[in-house]
């Protein structure tokens, strides 16, 4: 019933920017598109995921019954169609001396396991161009997540986590200077939230008082034999982690801070398209990275009764790559790509506190993996608006014991073979 009544509401959406669209042609309309999506999958071993396996992470640990066989090597398989999509460009009259224009996109993909089929929005935001001066206003890509060299996995993941993966409210300011861009952008959290003492949640940003905040400049070059993109860019985050202490008899001040860099490059030389990225966090983990953070040592005794503490985050590394070939023929076109990604917890540079278990204190993804790499390669065949792919993702996570800083020791391996058939229509 909840799923349905969501649906009622959507087409009642719908139906209202259809006769937009039909009452000011050319001045103010939305123009519809988008695709139905279906994935057949499988995995060799149980994995970390999203919405019934659709969204892969990695292979999950060894873990011994008491038969001492590891419960977690299970293969398993899914078919789902939740990643079909809905878009709309949305054309408006000129204001303010700019050309307007808006964007607006959805999926069933839910926004819990709970949610599984529900419609979430996706990006919805107004872009106001003055030529060399550009605002746009609205939830879209994080500034980390580069919408012109991104995975072309078929693989809902995008690459995650070794590509930095997130969708952001924001306002940002971009100011061209011929081949340079300058982008400055100020964001919040919504579906991609921080870990912190209560979970998964954007409080933790919100009680900072302060937005994300992050600076790229790119460079971009086109020329009639290849298109060169190149960039770099870099973020400051500020959290709140509580409000009040354990005992909540008086407000808790302390916050953790991170900063992020970002280096990228793509180049497409037909029928070549080469891309990589390398990425660096702290505390990243609303980007789907690992790591996090966790309260800093301390023997002072007053800080400890209190519950007052410090904080100090989780380094990561990550990086991936892909080589992209593409070869149309008289029945359609064949694309044949390969990604490799890694990504490596690089512990704290502070020693960490433990609680009266004896077990370090982290809020985080799995800071208990030191590596993780994969390696996928796909081949797809597009037809008209019909489209075939077939990926394998073979994907390496090496767990361990967490040593004073953070990092990982005593490391041991698990992987996972997934086996992925999709097919689209666009529309």
């Amino acid at each position: 019933m909840k799923v349905f009544s969501k649906f009622l509401v959507f087409l009642f959406i719908f139906n209202i920017l259809c006769s937009f669209s039909k009452a000011e042609e050319n001045k103010f309309g939305i123009n519809f598109g988008g695709y139905v999506k279906t994935d057949a999958f499988y995995d060799t071993r149980q994995t970390s995921n999203l919405r019934e396996g659709h969204f892969l992470l990695y292979p999950l640990p060894v873990v011994k019954g008491i038969d001492e066989n590891d419960i977690n090597a299970k293969a398993s398989f899914n078919i789902l169609s939740i990643q079909t999509r809905l878009f709309g460009n949305i054309i408006a009259p000129d204001a303010f001396g700019a050309k307007n224009t808006g964007y607006i996109e959805g999926e069933f993909f839910g926004t819990s396991d709970g949610d599984v089929n529900g419609f979430r929005l996706r990006h919805a935001y107004l872009k106001m161009d003055w030529g060399q001066t550009e605002l746009l206003i609205g939830q879209m890509w994080t500034p980390m997540f580069i919408p012109d060299c991104f995975s072309g996995v078929i693989s809902f993941n995008t690459g995650a986590p070794f590509q930095p993966f997130a969708r952001n409210p924001q306002i940002r300011l971009k100011q061209s200077f011929g081949n340079f861009s300058l982008y400055l952008t100020a964001f919040s959290q919504r579906d991609f939230t921080s870990i912190g003492p209560a979970g998964n949640s954007s409080i933790y940003l919100r009680n900072s008082g302060i937005p994300e905040l992050n600076a790229k400049i790119e460079f971009t070059e086109k020329k009639s034999d290849y298109n060169l993109l190149c960039g770099l860019a870099g973020g400051y985050q500020t959290l709140t982690p509580r409000v009040a202490n354990t005992y909540g008899l008086d407000v808790s001040n302390e916050k953790i801070t991170g900063f992020e860099g970002s280096g990228y490059f793509k180049i497409k030389m037909s029928p070549i398209e080469f891309k990589l990225q390398g990425f660096y966090g702290q505390n990243a983990t609303d980007l789907m990275q690992i790591g996090g953070y966790a309260v800093k040592y301390t023997n002072n005794v007053s800080q400890i009764i209190n519950n007052q503490l410090d904080y100090t985050p989780l380094n990561v590394f990550s990086a991936w790559s892909e080589i992209i070939s593409t070869f149309p023929t008289n029945y359609g076109k064949f694309e044949f790509a390969v990604f490799g990604g890694y990504t490596k917890n690089l512990g704290s540079n502070d020693e960490i506190m433990k609680d009266n278990s004896s077990q370090y204190i982290i809020y985080g993804r799995n800071p208990n993996i030191d590596y993780i790499y994969r390696i996928s390669p796909r081949i797809a065949f597009d037809e008209g608006k019909t489209r075939f792919a077939f990926e394998t993702e073979y994907t390496t996570a090496s767990y361990g014991t967490i040593n004073s800083k953070g990092k990982v020791e005593n490391g041991s391996s698990v992987s996972n073979l997934r086996l992925l058939l999709s097919a689209f229509l666009f529309f």
